[in-house]
């Protein structure tokens, strides 16, 4: 079938297929629904290959609801979806459910980890669709809850995500346990020597389906990306959701700890998000699921396991806060926006050259194409949300208006207003609550010269036993902070510290930035120098503490000669 553009109704769905998919809002078939429908109906064995966000479950559910309704016994579990995470299976069963609306005897049940494991079985007993994760499927045919010897259609989706979760031998222990005239469909975005001997011992001369060209899912996706000075990532951050404020979007970190901490950094500067993570209880996880798919839950803060899971049509803007670690992972990311033949937009927040330089590998290995923007400053900010201000007004000018605010507009010009102030102060009235009061942290420009009383300390516990030197330390601090090196004042280098003088006005943002840095390969502490703690020689002070150390322990050995009333007076000073 070529990639035209077609009608479901040119697919010969039933009456009730098709009044569902018409109340499900879809328009036309996606490439990979109109190849891989007609060629499941066939019986063959399907290998789809199609990158995120085409709609591969619409096209595997399909010609599956259609085997099951053929069927004259329905009272045995004749379909088996696997699919990696339990979100895709929560998000699979309510598709499957939507588009078996009007179908009569198709019953689907979704089985996860982290949910109630007896209500699962209880409805098990009546399903005869079951979508879940390979291992909780595992778990109940180990309880003998879950049979699978009538099963005729076995679906594999996202597999090459579900091998590198470590799902293969179930896969295939589950594969085995379903009759050998079963028909097979794996789906997969890449086809890795693992995905191909599955197919070589479970499917016999499969058909490969194809969505056209792999770059596909990034078509409809702009894909930006912005360079801020480290430790000002989540400020960025904040600056681009306050310009482009999206109803939906995503924001993408590596570690589940992160996630976490900018959900919270993002909460306290008065945004409304959430994070979802792989800790998180399910009945958490569901919740802030549903709350985002119906618009309560703007923002929502997500690790890469919960990428995969995440199928929601509406998502405006992706952000990555963090580099994603490797190509597929950056696909997966920005494919939860511009699904579906939709407009998406991407923005990635690098810090330095060295993330520019990864972030721009990954765009070549993808065939994307990167923009680097500015991040807007505080200005281009309200100016954006007066330009949404006139348009509210605009519209309201378009309609009529009532006669009691005419009313009121003559009063006031009774009492010698003029038109120009009634409407500055109307106004003010509807619009002053939006008004942002940014301060632009990103462009701001730092002053070079300091006086002696604008400077303070900081304190790092490496020095010149690491043979550190000055440019070192400059070199970490301007890395990672938004100071360059004429903003830095004195460096004071001892044998195992080193004492920097910056601007007071940085102190608590160098400080933070410096979380986690390593100067000379050596991971380093930073902190505020107190002036009372006693301040060591440059040289000889780690020979003093030694010696310290030597008769302290001199003295808990059994051994130990007594020292000499002459050399015990000596350590004791």
């Amino acid at each position: 079938m070529s990639d035209k553009n077609i009608s479901f109704s040119e697919l010969s769905l039933s009456e009730a297929l098709l009044r569902a998919v018409n109340d499900s809002g879809f328009e036309e078939p996606t490439v990979i629904q109109q190849k891989a429908i007609p060629a499941m109906r066939s019986g063959a064995d399907i290998i789809g290959r199609s990158q995120t966000g085409t709609g591969k479950t619409v096209a595997f559910a399909i010609p599956a609801i259609e085997m099951i309704s053929a069927q004259k016994d329905k009272n045995h579990v004749l379909a088996i979806i696997m699919l990696p995470t339990r979100e895709l299976a929560i998000q699979c069963c309510t598709e499957i459910k939507k588009l078996t609306k009007y179908c009569e005897g198709i019953r689907p049940v979704e089985v996860y980890g982290g949910a109630p494991m007896d209500r699962q079985i209880t409805r098990l007993k009546r399903a005869n669709i079951v979508i879940g994760t390979p291992g909780r499927i595992m778990d109940h045919m180990r309880r003998r809850t879950l049979k699978l010897d009538h099963v005729k259609l076995a679906v594999l989706d996202e597999a090459d995500e579900m091998l590198s979760m470590g799902f293969k031998e179930d896969m295939e222990t589950i594969l085995r346990e379903t009759p050998k005239d079963r028909q097979t469909v794996l789906f997969s975005a890449t086809m890795p020597p693992s995905i191909l001997s599955i197919t070589e011992e479970f499917q016999k001369s499969p058909v490969m389906v194809e969505a056209g060209d792999k770059k596909i899912a990034l078509d409809n996706i702009t894909q930006s990306y912005v360079n801020v000075p480290m430790g000002r990532k989540t400020d960025a951050l904040c600056l681009l959701l306050h310009y482009y404020s999206p109803s939906l979007s995503i924001v993408f970190c590596n570690t589940k700890k992160m996630s976490e901490e900018l959900a919270l950094a993002l909460s306290k500067n008065g945004f409304n998000a959430e994070a979802l993570h792989g800790d998180l209880k399910q009945s958490q996880r569901t919740t802030i699921m549903d709350r985002f798919r119906n618009g309560a839950l703007p923002i929502l803060v997500a690790t890469d396991v919960a990428a995969r899971g995440i199928d929601v049509s509406d998502v405006e803007y992706v952000f990555n806060y963090d580099i994603p670690q490797n190509n597929e992972y950056y696909v997966h990311r920005i494919g939860r926006t511009g699904r579906i033949g939709k407009k998406g937009d991407s923005i990635t927040i690098c810090s330095g050259r060295k993330q520019v330089l990864s972030l721009t590998e990954i765009a070549r290995m993808t065939g994307s194409t990167l923009t680097e923007i500015n991040v807007p400053t505080g200005d281009d900010i309200n100016y954006r949300i007066a330009e949404n201000n006139i348009s509210s007004v605009e519209q309201t000018l378009s309609q009529p208006i009532p006669d009691r605010y005419r009313n009121m507009v003559n009063m006031l010009l009774s009492k010698g207003y003029s038109l120009f102030d009634i409407a500055c102060a109307a106004l003010k009235m509807n619009f002053a609550e939006k008004e942002i009061k940014i301060k632009d942290v990103i462009s701001e420009k730092k002053q070079r010269n300091f006086d002696n009383d604008e400077f303070t300390k900081i304190i790092l516990d490496i020095g010149r036993s690491n043979r550190v030197a000055p440019n070192h330390l400059v070199a970490s601090i301007t890395e990672r902070s938004i100071l360059h090196g004429g903003d830095i004042g004195k460096i004071e280098i001892f044998d195992d510290h080193s004492i920097v003088a910056i601007p007071k006005s940085s102190a608590e943002d160098v400080i933070d930035s410096m979380y986690g840095a390593k100067v000379c390969g050596k991971p380093v502490r930073t902190s505020i120098y107190e002036k009372s703690e006693p301040k060591r020689s440059k040289r000889g002070h780690h020979g003093d503490i030694r010696r310290h150390e030597k008769v302290r322990n001199d003295r808990n050995k059994n051994t130990a000669r007594k020292p000499n009333k002459k050399s015990a007076g000596r350590h004791r000073k």
